[in-house]
């Protein structure tokens, strides 16, 4: 394990390619808001441990290093999920990506994502979406290893070749060896706040079902001269990548559907919304010297009193009510 100052305000841990990258803040001078500790898992850990190796690693550390936590106290930020295809003949078509309204798509040259401006230069990978939320991601992973040597990858690919009887990789080659990543990326929005992951068992359980809902509201497809998009079919890769993800984390689903992650926020809205009205009729009550006994006539009476008040306002209560409903998309 290698260990680095990070400025005076904490210091990060390395433990190994196969392990994570660890950031600690100085208890004694936190940054507000942020965690104390950030664990970020090396892709090689999970390539050849899964999710368990993660899990395991993670315990194994926090006993090493001597820190008590509960379980509460977990937070998960971000997952990712990648399949890599051995493809020379293809090329990533921003035209065929059909995301969300409103979605970020870049498309970009190189390992550092520059976007590219060129004309006519061979694009290397296309990013769609945000970080903190949802994110699709193709690219050029042959490319990036040669660039950034980590020729770890090879090996792994050479492995999966040579055990369905296939020649190994030349990098050399490019046209033999072309190697594009498929990567879905949940951010907290996701993670957290959507489908209410908070430790590791969350992960487990659910975690497939977060992929699953983001696979659907992306897609890698086949361009047609059908004006509508979301008629246009799934890709071959994409359909594979698809496939991949929904065998791979077929153990990590709990069924949720999307329509009960929005009825399940829909009725925490409603408990909020009930809560926050009792809290002011209390003190509308309080201001008015209502006693606690004359509070249900009070109730009665000044709801009669606000429903005159929102028929006489001079925007109809179902345009009101329409503007609302437009702000609380509750997703």
């Amino acid at each position: 394990m290698s260990v680095t100052n990070k400025g005076a305000r904490g210091f990060t841990a390395h433990t190994g390619d196969h392990g994570a990258y660890w950031l600690f803040q100085d208890p004694e001078d936190r940054i507000a808001n942020n965690p104390g500790i950030t664990v970020d898992f090396r892709a090689f850990g999970l390539a050849t441990g899964g999710l368990e190796g993660a899990e395991r690693h993670f315990r194994d550390c926090m006993d090493a290093f001597g820190i008590n936590y509960a379980e509460t106290q977990l937070r998960i930020a971000r997952a990712d999920f990648a399949v890599d295809f051995l493809a020379p003949w293809f090329e990533p078509d921003r035209d065929a990506l059909v995301v969300p309204p409103g979605t970020n798509v870049t498309e970009y040259a190189g390992v550092d994502e520059t976007t590219t401006n060129a004309i006519g230069a061979r694009v290397n990978g296309l990013r769609a979406g945000a970080l903190g939320n949802r994110q699709l991601g193709i690219y050029d992973k042959r490319a990036e290893v040669i660039q950034t040597n980590k020729m770890g990858w090879l090996t792994i690919w050479n492995a999966a070749l040579v055990e369905k009887g296939k020649p190994q990789l030349d990098l050399s080659d490019r046209d033999q060896s072309q190697v594009w990543r498929f990567e879905m990326r949940l951010g907290s929005k996701q993670l957290r706040n959507r489908f209410e992951m908070r430790n590791w068992q969350d992960v487990h359980d659910i975690i497939g079902d977060a992929f699953t809902d983001a696979l659907g509201r992306i897609h890698y497809t086949v361009p047609t001269t059908d004006r509508n998009r979301a008629r246009w079919p799934a890709h071959g890769l994409w359909q594979q990548f698809e496939a991949v993800i929904s065998n791979d984390l077929l153990q990590n689903c709990a069924g949720v559907l999307p329509s009960d992650v929005i009825e399940a926020n829909r009725a925490a809205k409603m408990r909020d919304l009930d809560a926050l009205l009792v809290g002011i009729f209390i003190t509308r009550a309080a201001i008015s010297d209502v006693s606690g006994d004359d509070f249900d006539d009070f109730m009665d009476n000044h709801v009669e009193a606000l429903m005159r008040q929102a028929k006489e306002h001079p925007v109809p209560v179902e345009d009101r009510i329409g503007k609302a409903r437009g702000k609380y998309r509750l997703t």
